[in-house]
């Protein structure tokens, strides 16, 4: 897989995954809530996003061969 997250969109991937699972948690949502969530914060910290890849975008500024 290559990265193709990048700063600014990895950081506000991260706060809204941790947001939604916190909001998830507390509200007790449903399940689907919380996988959402967890999807969300997963881009973030694997810095790879499969619908990026499906479309051709990539938000990462380093060049990959």
């Amino acid at each position: 897989m290559k990265t193709n997250v990048g700063g600014i969109d990895r950081t506000l991937r991260i706060v809204a995954g941790i947001a939604i699972l916190a909001a998830g948690f507390f509200l007790n949502s449903a399940w689907w809530v919380l996988l959402v969530g967890a999807i969300v914060l997963a881009t973030g910290l694997m810095r790879f996003c499969g619908a990026y890849t499906l479309f051709g975008i990539s938000t990462c500024n380093v060049k990959q061969d």
